[in-house]
């Protein structure tokens, strides 16, 4: 992969996708068919979402696709709203998903924001619903992997062993007030504060609004000002602050599964499926949690993390 190459890729891309963000996909009448048979063009751009571990996900995508002979460019754009029509327009041709959000964010954007939502906490149920809303944009949804990375619910290493809690459902019936550091939009999240009052018992005495796994966060439950912090499933900087995480014993959170969605008239081939699939077998939500901590705290680039992953499981040869 040209770096210098991308680098314009990425410039030229930019500029497109803001141009084009709200017209592309199938015509209307089309809306509800698959119309254009899976694609295998060469050179594939492939989309991050500009976080850390989506930026690792692309750059293993890439060094996959390389590997069985496509041509790739990697282009980050933050905002899904402009991404994702890109990627039904063939301006992006691969993008590292998340099942059960992507399958909401498509709902939402078929159905009306108000539209109940499809993601479950059931892979196969969220996968078929997912399916469903890709297939009339273009889209094809390949296989999830084993690797998933949902919200979770972490508190102080000595605030779980004191109350013997090593689930959220320990901590219902514990019946200990809790203030709960998240964003702010928990408060009316159905998977956060409403869901653990409801689904665990959790008394949630307020949420403190400061973020969703960020270092404030954390320290407001290290130093006991709040006593549970909203983070997810790879967050590899738990141990740092002394926090465990609570098991969602009840399957509170959906199937956020990682699944890469391609432009399937353009990379809708076998030969991406396969090269993809490979990481399938491997890819595990601890070895998401590892490849962010190295990125986040070591300083370590994202495309030499996802080398050396790769490398050390014999998916790409050393170079």
């Amino acid at each position: 992969m040209s770096l210098l190459n991308g680098a314009r890729r990425a410039l030229a891309g930019l500029v497109l996708l803001a141009a084009t963000a709200c017209t592309s996909g199938p015509s209307l009448e089309n809306q509800g068919e698959v119309t254009v048979p899976p694609g295998d063009s060469r050179e594939l751009t492939i989309g991050s979402a500009g976080f850390t571990e989506s930026d690792l996900l692309a750059q293993m995508y890439a060094l996959l696709l390389e590997r069985a002979g496509y041509s790739t460019d990697i282009i980050s754009v933050t905002n899904r709203e402009i991404y994702e029509p890109a990627l039904e327009s063939g301006q992006i041709d691969v993008v590292p998903e998340y099942a059960a959000t992507f399958a909401d964010w498509l709902n939402a954007k078929a159905n009306g924001a108000d539209a109940a939502p499809v993601g479950s906490p059931d892979l196969a149920t969220t996968m078929k619903a997912l399916r469903a809303l890709a297939a009339p944009r273009g889209l094809t949804v390949l296989d999830p992997g084993r690797a998933v990375d949902q919200n979770a619910f972490a508190v102080a290493a000595s605030y779980a062993k004191k109350h013997d809690l090593k689930t959220l459902s320990d901590l219902g019936r514990a019946n200990l007030p809790v203030r709960l550091a998240a964003g702010d939009e928990c408060v009316q999240r159905p998977y956060c504060a409403p869901g653990l009052e409801k689904t665990y018992g959790i008394d949630i005495v307020a949420v403190d609004p400061k973020g969703v796994g960020t270092t404030q966060a954390k320290q407001a439950v290290q130093n006991g000002q709040d006593q549970m912090v909203l983070t997810t499933t790879t967050d590899a900087t738990l141990d740092a602050f002394g926090l465990v995480l609570l098991a969602d014993d009840k399957k509170l959170q959906n199937a956020d599964y990682v699944v890469p969605v391609v432009n399937r008239a353009r990379a809708g081939s076998d030969g991406v499926r396969d090269a993809l699939g490979r990481l399938n077998t491997v890819l595990t939500t601890a070895d998401l949690a590892s490849m962010n901590e190295q990125v986040d705290s070591w300083r370590r680039l994202p495309e030499d993390v996802a080398r050396t992953y790769l490398e050390s499981k014999k998916l790409i040869p050393k170079g």
